[in-house]
């Protein structure tokens, strides 16, 4: 008598034969039935509901061992692009494209974005498919990135640039770049002040010197091209310069 061993692959495409042959007989089953005028309709629907299923489940089944696959040849993404506002470096949309497309195309997966302009910003959908049938998705809802000289449609596409690659990331399960780094994207505190705090500042500038206006302006143009983050300290800065002016009068007199 022989005995066969079945390793873990061929164990899986054992039991992936075994589900088909059932997946089969279930739908010969099922025509079988859709062709008898006496057959009950409720039955029939119910062996359908079952057959959805049974086909969902092996498809979901297909898609973890895949993706279980795939993740232990998934490369790393080189970060070559520099990140204007932070100075850092980061792997930008097309350089994550081209390091895991090739990966994935080898398991059987693919990706596609499903972009809805909203209200209050874009949101952006990563559905991850593969070609058993199952897919997942996760979505970022982002604020427009509206930074200092952006025009409304390179603020949609920023916003969406940066959200297509974070999703990618996060549905592949792959780091790339700083998790600090936001690839140019301006997030909602480092945009630029509000008019109440722009006057707050400019209040501010009449009660110090020529010098200190000279200084301001060669930093930031004026105070409505302050960003957010920065707006404290530049208050905190401003009223240092006057509290010092005003020790010094009193010294003078």
């Amino acid at each position: 008598m022989s005995t066969d061993i079945i390793m873990p692959e061929e164990r899986h495409q054992s039991v992936a034969l075994h589900q088909q042959g059932q997946e089969i007989s279930m739908l010969s089953t099922i025509s079988r039935l859709a062709l008898d005028p006496r057959c009950d309709m409720d039955k029939l629907e119910r062996l359908i509901a079952l057959q959805d299923r049974m086909e969902a489940k092996s498809a979901l089944e297909a898609f973890n061992a895949s993706f279980a696959e795939m993740q232990c040849e998934m490369p790393s993404v080189e970060k070559r692009t520099e990140n204007t506002h932070t100075k850092k470096m980061y792997a930008d949309l097309d350089d994550i494209n081209f390091a895991v497309r090739p990966v994935m195309a080898k398991f059987g997966f693919g990706v596609s974005f499903k972009i809805i302009n909203q209200a209050a910003g874009v949101s952006i959908t990563g559905i991850l498919m593969h070609k058993a049938g199952h897919r997942e998705e996760t979505t970022m809802i982002l604020p427009l990135d509206t930074g200092a000289g952006r025009s409304a449609v390179q603020s949609v596409g920023s916003t969406t640039t940066y959200g297509k690659r974070y999703v990618m990331c996060a549905l592949l399960n792959i780091t790339s770049g700083d998790d600090n780094d936001n690839d140019g994207y301006v997030e909602a505190t480092d945009q630029l002040v509000t008019p109440a705090q722009a006057r707050q500042v400019q209040a501010l500038l009449d009660k110090c010197s020529e010098a200190v206006h000279a200084n301001f302006e060669k930093k930031y143009g004026d105070p409505g091209q302050i960003a957010k983050s920065a707006f404290d300290g530049v208050v905190a800065g401003l009223n240092n310069s006057i509290s010092k002016a005003a020790k010094a009068a009193q010294q003078g007199n």
